[in-house]
């Protein structure tokens, strides 16, 4: 639970893949995807406007359309799909922005949006922030939070009196968040969102050095930031190394225990 009193499974899932990016992805296994994780526990999607350009938003409306008896918590972004200069970041803006994911997601108001690693000057305007209190005054949004793409930033928008969440990337490769961007978010009550928990998938052990993505994977095009942040991908680690530590990773963590065989057997499962 963060400061805006909304709770979600500590497990969420990130749905860049379901819009673009990431190789070809169809509606089906998409909406595959969705389901999978509703039926491990997941209650936490994150989205934004520019993944697909609004595709992976409308697949989620989609699947939530079809499952009512889902409460899924929906975070989406805004502020990429124009060019990230300070003077974008107006009330105007945001509120155009927020009719289009809400047309995308087919709700009236969105449980949380978050500015989608706006530059550094963004997070110290009392402007910006007013105008994100407005889309909360105006029931567009339950609540508003940021994703970062340093700890600097983060601890500017923690201090923030009305930012619910903070998204960081936050896993074995990028662990600096640990010092102190999580203590300043515990103590405020504000909640944070682990960007790029495996690194691109380099962390789940399924890689090696001969793995070869689709060119339309940003695992090929931006593996050394040709096209943004060059942390969004593989947590800016260079990928042969990363292949080596995940591999020293996965022989230092326990071996699952093999599901009952019998039907009869208690079992249960937990999100992946």
């Amino acid at each position: 639970m963060d400061r805006s009193g909304q709770w979600a499974s500590v497990v969420g899932l990130g749905t860049w893949q379901l819009g673009a990016d990431w190789g070809e992805v169809d509606d089906k296994e998409a909406l595959s995807v969705l389901e999978a994780a509703a039926e491990s526990g997941v209650t936490f999607f994150d989205t934004a406007d520019v993944y697909g350009d609004g595709r992976s938003e409308g697949t989620i409306a989609t699947f939530l359309s079809s499952r009512p008896d889902l409460h899924v918590l929906v975070a989406t972004k805004m502020g990429r799909r124009v060019e990230q200069t300070p003077e974008n970041y107006v009330l105007d803006n945001f509120r155009a922005w927020n009719d289009r994911s809400r047309r995308n997601l087919g709700v009236d108001r969105v449980d949380l949006v978050q500015l989608h690693c706006p530059p550094a000057s963004v997070y110290s305007s009392d402007a910006v922030f007013d105008a994100l209190d407005t889309l909360v005054a105006e029931e567009r949004v339950a609540a508003y939070g940021v994703s970062v793409e340093t700890c600097a930033e983060a601890l500017t928008a923690i201090a923030r009196p009305n930012v619910a969440s903070v998204q960081i990337i936050l896993n074995p490769f990028r662990m600096k968040p640990l010092l102190e961007v999580l203590p300043a978010a515990r103590e405020a009550g504000v909640g944070i969102i682990a960007r790029v928990p495996l690194a691109s998938g380099l962390l789940s052990g399924k890689y090696t050095k001969d793995t070869v993505f689709a060119a339309d994977d940003h695992r090929t095009y931006n593996r050394h930031g040709e096209a943004f942040d060059q942390g969004e991908t593989f947590s800016g680690v260079d990928y042969a190394t990363g292949v080596e530590a995940a591999a020293e990773f996965a022989a230092l963590a326990p071996r699952a225990s093999p599901r009952p065989s019998s039907p009869c057997a208690g079992s249960s499962s937990s999100p992946a």
